[in-house]
């Protein structure tokens, strides 16, 4: 049983794919950890029902999820073409017109709605429409007017959005949509809150505080998809520093910084993300194809495993699940690549932390259970009795092949952790403390045919149950 269980966690977008034919329910079933409602799409209504019918399939599954609400933020974007499309010749000239009604584009221009854009520009810079499918470059601005000329052409429809080769577009992260989504997300209950395009860990500060105001403690993802925050080591310290969870969002951030920096980007964040103790979810065109294909492209294949052997927590699927043919077939198959590339020796051994001095027990207890289960014999997995989930999630910090049993009667911890690489939350409420709890939490995961007798264990707990960040103990048991 130990041997199939899958460390890798998966991120499901939802979206109309997933409101039919019971698909939610099925893409829990097989194997999505973490939930998305995508604030770019759908109304306020819609992703209320989806998260009603999440936390439903949650009590009567007892499998243990969260939701994930993700801001749209101030995605600059053309106005409308006359006929919902043009076809752009290389070499021709194209205007963008913030005075130009909404609906008056044509081949020769098109309006917009930003309307410090012009501010945000200069000859020769370089625009890409439609995540760089269209390419234009400024040779001149007059009275607001943006006079360009086309160097990478094609079809340009309604609605694509603007990016800036090199980044430094000033419009700010957090929107008013953004603030009423926010609103939404609390109401909703969900358990962490992705933040578009922050420029710096001012943004993210800000939305803590708009959070905190409204009576809640919802954790915070920074998506890096600015190319500024690339430009020096202390702003994406930074941002990783004033958040819970970085997202590597690969679309924005590939446009902004070129595609040939895009590798060295991913593996920079990720890297310093888990020497900063923090998870990290990979995102953006990960099976790309399963939208309208049954099975993946090797190349595919090829970019989750490589995700996972950067040191991702987590892999996510946005149009995939959302508005994909194959929501449920598409969460299966990442799921057998993810087991695929833990397979690698190398991905179950790391050193994070272990050349560290610490300041507090918990992180010590955490260090030195992994530090055991990785030099130990004939260790079979972890069982860590959490409160807070703290101890668990710093366990999940330092690679292993074991898995992390996340044992709490605290809900709201369960769903947080299931996010963190390896650790599969599990539901235990007892009023006993030390040897008896360690006891009671093995014969719980003995009846679930996670453990069996002759099983070694390594557990963390603390000495006075149900504490709040107080591991100070762990054990090494034979089952």
């Amino acid at each position: 049983m130990l041997k199939n269980l899958r460390r890798t966690k998966i991120v499901t977008t939802l979206g109309p794919s997933t409101d039919i034919k019971n698909n939610l329910e099925k893409i829990i079933l097989a194997g999505s950890n973490v939930l998305r409602l995508n604030f770019s799409h759908g109304t306020s209504n819609e992703h209320k029902l989806r998260a009603e019918k999440a936390f439903n399939i949650m009590k009567n599954t007892g499998l243990y999820f969260s939701i994930l609400a993700d801001l749209q933020g101030p995605k600059i974007r053309i106005s409308k073409f006359k006929k919902n499309k043009v076809f752009l010749n290389t070499g021709n000239v194209f205007i963008l017109d913030p005075f130009l009604k909404s609906s008056d584009g044509d081949q020769t221009k098109v309006g917009f709605k930003y309307k410090n854009l012009p501010n945000d520009l200069k000859k020769n810079d370089i625009l890409l429409l439609d995540d760089g499918k269209i390419q234009l470059k400024v040779f001149k601005i007059k009275n607001k007017i943006i006079y360009t000329r086309v160097i990478v052409g094609g079809v340009l429809s309604n609605n694509k959005g603007i990016n800036k080769l090199g980044g430094g577009l000033s419009a700010k992260s957090l929107t008013k949509k953004d603030k009423k989504d926010i609103k939404t997300s609390v109401k909703i209950g969900v358990d962490y809150l992705a933040i578009s395009f922050p420029r710096s860990s001012k943004d993210l500060i800000k939305a803590r505080k708009i959070i905190n105001k409204l009576g809640s403690k919802i954790k915070i993802i920074a998506k890096i998809e600015r190319s500024e925050v690339l430009v020096n080591d202390k702003i994406l310290d930074d941002i990783i520093l004033s958040s819970d969870i970085i997202m590597v969002a690969r679309g924005d951030l590939g446009i902004e910084i070129g595609y040939d920096k895009l590798a060295y980007a991913q593996k920079k964040i990720i890297s310093r993300a888990t020497q900063l103790n923090k998870i990290v979810i990979t995102a953006t065109q990960m099976m790309e194809s399963m939208i309208s294909n049954p099975i993946p492209t090797r190349a595919e294949v090829m970019d989750i495993s490589n995700a996972i052997l950067d040191g991702s927590d987590a892999v996510m699927l946005s149009g995939e699940t959302s508005v994909g043919k194959y929501p449920v077939e598409t969460v299966k198959i990442v799921s057998k690549i993810c087991q695929g590339a833990e397979k690698i020796p190398v991905i179950n051994v790391s050193k994070n932390r272990l050349n560290l001095k610490f300041k507090n027990i918990e992180e010590t207890i955490s260090t030195l259970s992994m530090y055991a289960a990785n030099h130990l014999y004939g260790v079979n997995a972890i069982i860590s009795l959490t409160e807070s989930g703290l101890s668990t999630l710093m366990t999940s910090r330092i690679n292993s092949r074991l898995p992390i049993f996340a044992l709490s009667r605290n809900i709201k911890t369960l769903k947080e952790l299931s996010v963190c690489k390896g650790v599969i939350p599990i539901y235990f409420n007892t009023n006993n403390k030390n040897n008896t709890a360690a006891n009671e939490a093995i014969c719980l995961l003995k009846k679930k045919k996670f453990l069996f007798t002759g099983d070694v264990v390594i557990i963390t707990q603390c000495d006075i149950i149900n504490t709040q960040g107080k591991t100070n103990t762990m054990r090494i048991i034979k089952v």
